[in-house]
Formats: structure tokens, sequence, C-alpha cells
């Protein structure tokens, strides 16, 4: 049985076992082509500066050289819309591989991640609702349940050992410490381990 967290981290997917799924976005591949793009974004804004300084109307149309330049960001952003998208597929063809008696996600708020502009940026690039797509299409397919706790669930907060739950747990605590069974564990495993255990959930497929 695979059960899943997931949450923007240095992580992509935690797994109840223990197996983690790194987080794209933050590999050396990933951040080559993104410096690349600024570079070539950057390029492309000094000449539609340069045009409009000399008064001409379209900032789009004529010159070669800034035909080229648009090109060049349109195939970095595909190159990187494309390994993401590949990667998102990859995760999830693992996760169902097994045929796992069910598998357990959260209802993450993700529009409300998007509002805060220190993460906003990352949780589009993360594509969940494209991987949840993704593992519910697969899990449909192969007849593995599909389990999503609620947004509510406190899934950190509690001890996968003993059921303790935590009234205050900072981003910043990556450990989860417990005070009763004084359990060392890190944080998205314990996670992990809780929503394996969860009880009250809704089944997707």
């Amino acid at each position: 049985m695979t059960k899943l967290f997931y949450r923007e981290s240095k992580d992509f997917a935690i797994v109840g076992n223990g197996e983690v799924d790194k987080n794209l976005n933050k590999s050396s591949g990933i951040h080559k082509l993104e410096k690349k793009l600024k570079r070539e974004q950057r390029a492309l804004a000094r000449k539609l500066e340069n045009k409009k300084k000399r008064g001409e109307k379209s900032a789009t149309e004529g010159g070669r050289t800034r035909a080229k330049n648009v090109l060049r960001v349109q195939k970095l952003h595909q190159r990187l819309a494309n390994m993401r998208n590949a990667y998102r597929a990859y995760i999830v063809s693992m996760l169902v591989k097994t045929k796992p008696a069910y598998i357990t996600i959260e209802d993450l708020n993700v529009k409300g991640m998007m509002k805060n502009r220190h993460w906003s940026h990352a949780m589009a690039n993360q594509g969940f609702y494209d991987f949840t797509l993704k593992l519910f299409n697969a899990c449909k397919k192969v007849g593995i349940e599909l389990r999503q706790v609620s947004r509510f669930y406190p899934s950190s907060k509690l001890c996968a050992n003993c059921g303790h739950k935590k009234t205050k747990l900072s981003l910043s605590e990556r450990v989860y410490h417990c005070e009763v069974c004084r359990i060392e564990r890190d944080r998205d495993l314990n996670a992990a381990m809780n929503l394996q255990q969860a009880k009250e959930y809704i089944v997707l497929t």
C-alpha cells in the first residue's frame, strides 16, 4: 500500500514507506534553463524598449533579430513545461506501478498558497492540479482507490506513533519531536504516515 504526501518544499512527494521524490524545480537542469530564460527575456525586453523609444507602434512585429529572440523565449518556456509535465507523469507511473490497495493525498489549499507572493511562483511550477488529475486517471484506469483527506486534517501536527497532537508547529520545524512518546522523525514523513492511518476521507475513484 502506498500513501502520498506532497507540498511546496525541497521534495515533491513523500511516500509513507519513506520513499522521496525530489523537487524537480530545485534541480540543476531546471536552474540552468531558468537562468537562460531570464537572459533571453531581458534581451527581448531591451529590444522592445528601444523600439518603443524610436516611436514604432508595433512592439511585436518586424525585425528578424527580435523574432528570433521571441522564438528562443517561447522554446525555453515550452521546454521547461515539457520537463515538468514529464516528471509529474513519471512520479504517477511509479506510484501506480506497484498496484497498492489505495493512495491517500491531501486536499491542499493551492489557491490560498498562490496568494502568498513568496510561494506563488513555486506553487505554479509544481503543477499540483495537473499531478492530481494524472494520478486520478491512472488510479481509475488500474483500479486503485484514491483517497483524499480534508485540508483541515492535521497531518503535520499529529504524532504518527502515539497520536499526540501539537498545538503549534512552525514551518521552520522540519523534524517532528513528540513530547509524549519522545519520537523524532522527519516532519513530512510523519505527515505521510498520518495519511496512511487516516480514517476520515473521501474516495475520488
